[in-house]
């Protein structure tokens, strides 16, 4: 029964990188009926590197690696509350994307947290193109 269980494990991991990539696709559908149009991965990353300021903090600045680190395959850890992260990268991690609410979810508290506001429908399918060829 052991020889059976890598075959699962790769089966399973291979079926949620589908559901994750059906999701994004997904996502970037609603996105465009949202008015958003040509998603680009260079926004997107972009957008994943740029420095916002901290509205809380005078002269700090946040931006997505804060907590999901630089490195999209590495596990990150919440800043405040030293909460571990799981990888953002559909490599490391495919079940990332497989739930619409918890994409919404996490685009709606993040960007919050982030930029100070909610992501617009073209920065969040510039960044889900971005993930996805990453």
């Amino acid at each position: 029964m052991k020889q059976y269980l890598p075959m699962t494990v790769i089966f399973s991991s291979l079926l949620a990188l589908n559901v994750s990539a059906n999701q994004i696709e997904n996502s970037l559908k609603v996105y465009e009926s949202e008015g958003a149009s040509q998603f680009s991965a260079k926004r997107g990353e972009a957008m994943w590197k740029r420095n916002f300021p901290d509205p809380k903090r005078n002269g700090k600045v946040r931006n997505c690696g804060s907590c999901h680190t630089d490195n999209l395959e590495a596990m990150g850890k919440h800043v405040k509350t030293g909460k571990l992260i799981k990888p953002l990268s559909l490599r490391t991690n495919a079940k990332r994307f497989t739930k619409r609410k918890k994409i919404e979810k996490w685009f709606k508290r993040n960007c919050k947290w982030v930029l100070g506001r909610e992501c617009t429908p073209q920065e969040k399918g510039d960044f889900l193109v971005f993930l996805k060829n990453n």
